[in-house]
């Protein structure tokens, strides 16, 4: 029942859509402009910098705020409350994403990724700042620096948690394998969705179709 609170929780919080609304306060329905997804890409290239960085503000701290408090209230800081802030991280990537008011067409997760980390462990969230920072600082592709950032999230959760990094704290010696399965399959899921989000911009980039940061969309 922990899980699915922490799922229901975070899709709550998810369904706050910050580029549909920042937009329509704008007189723009951010899903019929440009790529058609409610995120920040696609608000700074339709509606400027300002639009970009608000919008990413928004998503990022609708995903920060629930899992912050969630690890607040569980407490022990462990392995399970790591557990825990997958879940509800997910959660609010699924509403991102899919928010039922607005026929489930939302964004692709990304800044809401962004608060996941910034949530869960620090240690990761820096190394995915910077290897998005220098993809994007190099090619001009976000597309391929949110996806690169989804692949490290992946891969630096499931390193960290098989070696023990987020303790065993109240957990019987018996369910400590099995939680840490969960860990991974949950972050798994996560980075999954983000690729499958981003599946026409992997098309467009094994093409060399893919618009960059700063080009006028074609």
């Amino acid at each position: 029942m922990e899980r699915v609170f922490c799922l229901a929780l975070g899709y709550v919080f998810g369904l706050f859509q910050t580029g549909y609304i920042y937009g329509r306060a704008h007189g723009i329905d951010i899903r019929t402009q440009g790529s058609g997804n409610s995120g920040t890409t696609n608000a700074l290239r339709v509606m400027g910098k300002k639009a970009g960085l608000i919008v990413f503000a928004g998503d990022f701290f609708k995903t920060l705020i629930p899992c912050l408090l969630v690890r607040f209230f569980v407490g022990d800081g462990g392995l399970y409350t790591h557990l825990l802030v997958l879940y509800t991280g997910f959660g609010v990537t699924l509403g991102h994403n899919f928010p039922c008011y607005l026929k489930f067409k939302g964004g692709k997760g990304i800044a809401a990724m962004a608060g996941l980390l910034a949530a869960s462990d620090m240690r990761i969230a820096l190394v995915c700042l910077a290897v998005f920072v220098v993809t994007v600082a190099i090619t001009r592709y976000v597309s391929l620096g949110s996806l690169l950032v989804a692949a490290c999230f992946f891969i630096l959760t499931v390193s960290f948690t098989m070696i023990g990094s987020y303790g065993t704290t109240g957990i019987p010696s018996m369910n400590t394998g099995r939680i840490q399965v969960e860990c991974c399959v949950a972050a798994g899921v996560i980075s999954a969705m983000a690729f499958w989000r981003h599946r026409a911009n992997i098309g467009r980039l094994i093409h060399g179709t893919e618009n960059k940061l700063g080009a006028k969309k074609a």
